[in-house]
């Protein structure tokens, strides 16, 4: 009796009290709804490509000397092969005064194709990228000279080629930073080799010239020549 009477209280309380309610049509949003969906990535066109590359390289060749002229590098490095063939067998004073010839005969040469080069490309030479590229190049290259007069006043004409590769090296590293990527490259090689004519027997120090100013100028010169153009 008094399950079944629980049982009719709670009936009586808990669901005969409930509330059914209506909520009215503006509630409710019936109209129909558009599916977001996420954005796919539009490809750009083949020439908007194409544009971006040339704009890319614009402004990296106007931070960069780029004037450096591949014929020039290979019309240095034959003179150089040339001097060499020229001061092989010599004694030291002649063999000095044919390397000096080479080195006014190479500036020559390597500031004329510069300039050509230069001015076919619309880049004028003391713009600020080939000024950078000519003042960081100077020091080693003035450094060298001075040396150069120590070194014969000492009677260490034999030791000339490894100082001379390895400055010349450095310049090239220096300015090459503010030219293009192979130009640096080249002074690291400069650098070796001097590094290696120090350490080899005096009487190699001709061959050496000839490998590094005759041979790796010719080399680097093809190099800049293919990639970079005169």
């Amino acid at each position: 009796m008094v399950g079944l009477r629980a049982q009719k209280l709670c009936t009586a309380k808990y669901l005969t009290s409930i509330v059914f309610r209506v909520y009215s049509a503006g509630v409710l949003d019936f109209r129909p709804h558009r599916i977001r969906r996420r954005a796919q990535p539009r490809l750009l066109p083949a020439g908007a490509v194409d544009d971006l590359r040339f704009i890319r390289q614009t402004m990296e060749r106007s931070a960069a000397f780029t004037a450096v002229s591949g014929w020039g590098q290979i019309a240095v490095g034959v003179s150089a092969l040339v001097a060499a063939w020229v001061a092989a067998q010599r004694a030291p004073l002649p063999w000095l005064r044919v390397w000096l010839v080479e080195a006014g005969i190479a500036v020559a040469l390597a500031l004329g194709t510069t300039q050509h080069k230069a001015a076919r490309a619309g880049l004028p030479l003391t713009s600020g990228p080939g000024r950078k590229f000519a003042l960081s190049l100077l020091p080693p290259v003035l450094a060298g000279l001075v040396m150069t007069v120590v070194m014969v006043r000492g009677g260490l004409v034999r030791d000339l080629p490894g100082m001379w590769l390895m400055l010349y090296g450095a310049g090239v590293v220096t300015g090459g930073a503010f030219s293009v990527a192979i130009v640096p490259v080249m002074g690291i090689c400069f650098m070796t080799l001097g590094v290696t004519a120090f350490m080899s027997p005096a009487a190699w120090g001709n061959g050496f010239m000839a490998a590094g100013f005759g041979g790796l100028h010719v080399i680097f010169g093809f190099l800049i020549l293919r990639r970079y153009g005169g």
